[in-house]
Order: C-alpha cells, then structure tokens, then sequence
C-alpha cells in the first residue's frame, strides 16, 4: 500500500494574525471532507512579503489568505490577476497552479453573501456609508456597487486613498460616490442606511477599541456591519444596537469569502455548515 505523509498547505500572511480565527473553519472543512490538507497561520512583516511568497512556492503552497496589511503589496509579486480584483484593487486570495500565482478576492463577494443572508437585497438603491478605504474597504466598495448601492459615502482618514476608491466606484460602477474626511467624531450621514466599519479597530486584543464616530448619529434601523470576527461582537455594534441599529457580525464575511477560498484551492465544496458550527464553537455563540 502506497502511503503519503505529505500534507497539501494553505494558510494566512498576515501582520498581526495571531488573532485571525480563519484556521478554525479551514481545518474543520478539511476534516469533514477527510482530505489531508493544513491551514497555517503566519505572521509575515510588511518587508518581508517578497520573500515569504518566494516561501510559499518554494514550499509548494497550494494557495495562500492576505489579511492586514498585505492585500493591496502582494498584488506586485503575482503573475495573474483576476479582472473584480484588479478593480477592487486588492488581493485576499492566492492560488498557486504549479508555480504560476493567480491573485482573487473574495472579501466583498462574501461580506454580500453574509448581508444577504441576515437582511435580504438590501443593496439594491441602498445608501451606504464605509468607514475606511484599504483591502477590505475597496472589496466592499466595489461588490456592494455591483450588487446595486446607488451611493456610497467613503470616510477615510488618508485623503489620497479615499478618493482614489470614490474615483474608482464613479468611473468603474452605477454608485455615486463621495469622499469624507475623517476628523474627530464622525458624524454619520443621515442619509446612510447601510454602515459598514472596514477599519481594523476593534479587532483582539484591542476590544476596547471602537471606531471615533457619533454613535447618536446612527438612526434606528441602519443596518450596522462590522468585518471584524474576532471578536464577533464588536464595541461598534454593541454601541451601535444601543441605538436600534440592525447589526451583522464580520463571521459571516469570513466564513463566505473561505468557502469561495476554499474551492478555488481544493477544487471541492466546501461544507460550509462545518465551517459556521466550528466558529460557533469558538465563541461560544
């Protein structure tokens, strides 16, 4: 009997990634399936991520996640790019197909799918406002513009990569956007029905961090997303339920944008209720 003690590899780069809850649900997946697949999780510095991609072939990696703050360099360091990625301008996913890396994002398809599932077609005409402008950020721009947003408002604190995603969505897509500068307390705009926090406040361990906006100004009703998983409950959506606000956790991005990452890699289905009942598990939700 042949026998093959040679694990397929997948995983992370990322700076911080300790926290990133993403191996939870790939690990359950592959054991589900019963294929001898891992998923590992490494912190890669910012001047480090030429070589760790020059690793990830060396070591025969089928494909690799980009997490903060990797999406928008890693782009340099591929041979292909898929068409809604390069428009979004970041890259969340790598496969490796025999040395030959293909770059693709699944971020802002997986945050609509998440959307979907908990409110419907909700995008259609919607107004948005989306606290940031990096990787996630223009993930979420785009797909929610594609997906029907009439306007988006960009709130960013970096002028520069503010408009440059209003001057995509306008010139690229149906939404009319508009940038905002972030200072101080942001008010939000009463116009907006969809708020999304795309920054990386928040995430563990500072959980005691929360976006510096005026949560009075939230209305009752908005829909309030955050794409931080962990953890779940954000002080951003605590704060912002206090305010009757309808609110979605960043897990079910997570989990969509890795089933999407999942088939990409494996070529199979991923389970998907494995993936959602190990992350439940972890929470304890």
């Amino acid at each position: 009997m042949t026998r093959n003690y040679k694990p397929e590899l997948v995983g992370v780069f990322g700076c911080p990634v300790a926290e990133n809850p993403t191996v939870v649900m790939m690990e359950a997946a592959f054991r589900h399936l019963g294929i001898d697949w891992r998923y590992l999780t490494i912190e890669v510095k910012p001047e480090d991520l030429a070589d760790a991609v020059k690793g990830m072939k060396a070591f025969n990696m089928r494909g690799i996640n980009l997490t903060i703050p990797h999406k928008i360099e890693v782009m340099r360091y591929l041979h292909e790019i898929a068409e809604d990625a390069r428009l979004i301008g970041a890259v969340n996913t790598v496969v490796n197909d025999g040395g030959r890396l293909r770059g693709e994002n699944t971020d802002g398809k997986g945050f609509v799918r998440s959307l979907k599932d908990e409110f419907g077609n909700v995008m259609e005409g919607s107004r948005v406002c989306l606290l940031g402008a990096g990787g996630a950020a223009r993930a979420i721009a785009v797909e929610l513009a594609l997906a029907g947003a009439a306007e988006a408002t960009i709130v960013n604190r970096s002028r520069a990569k503010g408009e440059a995603l209003v001057a995509t969505l306008n010139a690229r897509t149906k939404c009319r956007a508009r940038y905002l500068s972030w200072e101080g307390a942001l008010k939000i705009p009463e116009s907006a029905q969809i708020l999304v926090n795309a920054t990386s406040v928040g995430l563990f361990p500072n959980i005691d961090a929360a976006p510096n906006i005026d949560y009075d100004s939230i209305r009752n009703g908005t829909i309030v997303c955050d794409v931080i998983p962990n953890p779940p409950r954000s002080l951003f959506l605590r704060r912002a339920e206090a305010r009757g606000a309808r609110t979605i956790d960043g897990l079910g991005m997570l989990v969509n944008q890795g089933v999407i990452g999942f088939k990409l890699w494996t070529g199979l289905d991923a389970p998907r209720p494995a993936m959602i009942k190990a992350l439940t598990k972890e929470f304890n939700i």
